[in-house]
């Protein structure tokens, strides 16, 4: 449901993101949430957990729910000196050690969300990881997240808190202690429209690719749409080419430098199909693209966990910031053309037709290896929507 009257403070990257969460993590009084997909024992991780432990040896009740796999690497001395301090610390989904080609293994918690004595959130793509090789360096990983404060937060708070419940619940049989009275966010005055949209197997499981559909269908000028790994169903592909088709400008930023290979490859084997539909394609290459945002008509802006691939659109927990505002819009999209002008290539169309065809040969292999291993697990037609041609 869309709040009025927020705050909201787009951060770029994690010379921006981390500074504004620690800061949040060391004022806080009577509460923080924290959940993460990965959670790394580097400088950023080790200065995040130290503001955990100084908040929890102040008294404040503190809740840190990461992704059984992807921070199932957590150094066992850094997870007992947490808990030792008083944090409460659980994984989402915990790694058993043996391997196995479940749906239900790939359902992973990859929402990164923080609220803090329910008066400030924070909602993005940015893991508790360092994204930069060194001082004066690019960014290694070029992500956004966004500080809110306002209505909205109440919603942020209760999903936070709603999955931690079922997660203490589901591994230990027993509820939590009640949580401490907090005063309602204070909506601010003249404030930003914005909503929060989830995605996970119960009562969510479309909003996020709904939320981007309608945006795109409903546009008039403008699409852009970043994001790290873009593997889009039937639908999506053809609401793109469609709004292309009317005139509208949709301009695809994705990665590419090759992170992982069967992705990158399968990803461009979509090329072709969007190049002669008149959809724009730019690759980054200035470090590795993780983000997750678009902007539609300068209005609507969305900034979030989750990714156009089967993984989140299917199967993970993700959550989306939609803001209906167009000054966080123009913020957005401002960052988001000087990434293109700054460290983007635009493919065009005539020379990717001349790529040779082993190359040609080597992207349609790996879409294959991807289209196979989603139908062996099961969630190809549900993913798609509808069979298609790309």
């Amino acid at each position: 449901m869309t709040q009025a009257g927020n705050r909201l403070r787009l951060l770029e990257n994690g010379a921006q993101y981390f500074p504004a969460l620690i800061a949040a993590l060391e004022a806080a009084e009577r509460e923080i949430h924290l959940e993460s997909y990965l959670y790394e024992a580097d400088e950023v991780g080790l200065a995040v957990a130290e503001a955990l432990i100084r908040a929890a040896g102040r008294g404040v009740p503190v809740r840190l729910l990461l992704d059984g796999f992807g921070a199932g690497g957590l150094p066992p001395d850094l997870a007992a000196r947490l808990q030792a301090a008083g944090v409460e610390l659980r994984f989402f989904r915990p790694e058993r050690g043996r391997f196995q080609l479940r749906r239900r293994r790939l359902r992973r918690l990859h929402r990164k969300l923080a609220v803090v004595d329910g008066r400030l959130a924070f909602v993005g793509g940015i893991n508790i990881i360092a994204d930069t090789n060194a001082p004066g360096r690019p960014s290694h990983r070029y992500d956004y997240a966004v500080e809110v404060e306002g209505p909205l937060v109440a919603e942020v708070h209760a999903a936070v808190r709603r999955l931690w419940r079922l997660v203490l619940w589901s591994q230990t049989r027993r509820r939590p202690a009640a949580d401490p009275v907090l005063p309602a966010p204070p909506r601010q005055p003249a404030g930003q429209a914005a909503e929060l949209v989830l995605r996970d197997s119960l009562g969510h499981r479309r909003r996020i690719e709904e939320a981007y559909l309608g945006a795109i269908r409903n546009a008039k000028h403008e699409v852009i749409l970043a994001n790290a790994y873009f593997l889009p169903g039937w639908r999506f592909r053809r609401a793109l080419v469609e709004a292309a088709q009317r005139g509208v400008r949709v301009v695809l930023l994705l990665q590419g430098r090759i992170e992982y290979r069967l992705q990158h490859y399968a990803t461009q084997a979509l090329y072709r199909y969007f190049l002669e539909n008149g959809v724009e394609i730019h690759e980054y290459h200035s470090s590795f693209l993780h983000a997750k945002v678009a902007v539609v008509d300068r209005s609507w802006a969305t900034v979030g966990s989750s990714n156009i691939d089967p993984l989140s659109l299917v199967l993970a927990r993700e959550a989306n910031l939609v803001a209906h505002d167009r000054k966080f819009a123009g913020e957005l999209r401002a960052s988001l053309y000087a990434a293109m002008r700054e460290g983007a290539h635009q493919v065009h169309r005539i020379p990717w037709r001349r790529v040779p065809w082993y190359g040609r040969t080597a992207t349609w292999l790996s879409y294959g290896i991807v289209r196979a291993l989603t139908g062996l697990l099961g969630y190809l037609r549900e993913f798609d929507g509808e069979a298609g041609p790309v």
